[in-house]
This record gives structure tokens, C-alpha cells and sequence, in this order.
């Protein structure tokens, strides 16, 4: 009995010992890291900021990288610019298209709405594209007339942010590529609703 009873007493004071060193110091402040069955990736290898590094891909050893090319932080003057938003100063929609509209500018956004846009709008804008042939139903006619009149700003708009179940292809389409598509968007209008008036006189005679 003796034996058994030394026995439990030291396996008692061990498993006591071993509780307190886990979980009786909790709270204490310690410059050491915990003891963890599970880090689960807690603590991983990382490059802290403002430091040199001899990472190979970092050409000058420093851990801070410069922003990708292009980045912007969201509220800063960016966002103020119509070009970038569709937007003037005072919150309207920008009426005309503020970028030059020539014969390449009208190529790169043909090129662009069909890769984004035509694929539910249709070819000719009418929102006939394949799209409708699988149940998509609530593709915009582009030709309607709510559409023709509304400002250049409303279509960089829906373009950027997307509407109703169309998505938004800010992502995907750079500003001025937008700016193409609405170009490209108003000579598909202007195929339907032009009139001979609207034909330079020295290109009448091209007309049959």
C-alpha cells in the first residue's frame, strides 16, 4: 500500500507541475512564444518593413516594395477625376465623351465591346447576344431611346460598376478602353438613328 500510495503522489505533484506550467502562468507577460500543439501557420517567415532582404527576386535587397504600377488608394484624388469616374466635380454625369474619338479610338472599342459587351448585348447592341439564347432576358437594347439621350458619363458608369445583374468591368477594362466601348456604343446608335445630314458633304457621294 505504501508503494502505491508513493507512487500516486509523485504521478499527482508531476501532473500538477505540468498544469501549472502550462496554464498556471497565463496572463504573464513573456518574451517567449507560446507553446502551441496546432499553429495552423500562426507564425510564418516574413519580411518585416523597412528592412534589407536576400530574397533573389529583390533586385535592391529591400523588403518594402513599391506599389504596383497603376494602384491608387481609394478616396484620393483619383476618384475626383471625370475621366476616372464618369463623374464632374459637382456629382454630374459627364455628358461627353472627354477623350478624342477617331477612327482607331472606335477600332479599340469595337475590339473591346465584343469581348465584354457582346456576348449578352448582341453585335449590333440590341441585347440579341448568345446570352438570351440560354434564359438571360433583361439584357438593355442599347438603341432605346432613354439610352440614346442619356449622358457618355452613365454608360462609363454602368460600364465601370456594373447595373441590375450585369457586373461591373472596372476590374477588367482599363479607363480608357471604357471610354472606347462608349464611342464604339454610340456609332452602333448612330447606324440606326443617322441621317444623311449627319454625312460630311465631301463623303455624300460615297452613299448609294
Amino acid at each position: 500500500m505504501g508503494t502505491f500510495l508513493k507512487y500516486f503522489l509523485t504521478l499527482w505533484a508531476l501532473g500538477l507541475l505540468a498544469v501549472l506550467s502550462i496554464a498556471g502562468l497565463r496572463g504573464s507577460t513573456s518574451r517567449k512564444p507560446p507553446i502551441e500543439i496546432f499553429p495552423d501557420m500562426d507564425r510564418q517567415a516574413k519580411l518585416r518593413p523597412q528592412t534589407t532582404t536576400a530574397f533573389a527576386g529583390f533586385a535592391d535587397s529591400q523588403s518594402s516594395r513599391l506599389h504596383v504600377a497603376g494602384t491608387v488608394a481609394r478616396g484620393s484624388a483619383y476618384e475626383d477625376n471625370e475621366l476616372n469616374t464618369g463623374k464632374s466635380a459637382d456629382g454630374k454625369l459627364v455628358e461627353v465623351n472627354p477623350l478624342k474619338v477617331d477612327a482607331q479610338f472606335l477600332q479599340r472599342g469595337q475590339m473591346q465591346f465584343g469581348i465584354y459587351c457582346q456576348p449578352c448585348h448582341g453585335a449590333l447592341g440590341d441585347g440579341k447576344g448568345i446570352t438570351s439564347k440560354y434564359g438571360m432576358g433583361n439584357v438593355a437594347n442599347l438603341h432605346q431611346e432613354r439610352l440614346v439621350k442619356a449622358p457618355d458619363g452613365e454608360f462609363f458608369q454602368t460600364i465601370s460598376n456594373g447595373k441590375s445583374s450585369m457586373m461591373g468591368y472596372a476590374g477588367q477594362i482599363p479607363v480608357s478602353d471604357r471610354w472606347a466601348i462608349v464611342a464604339y456604343v454610340r456609332a452602333l446608335q448612330l447606324s440606326r438613328l443617322g441621317t444623311k445630314d449627319d454625312v460630311p458633304a465631301d463623303q455624300l457621294g460615297n452613299i448609294k
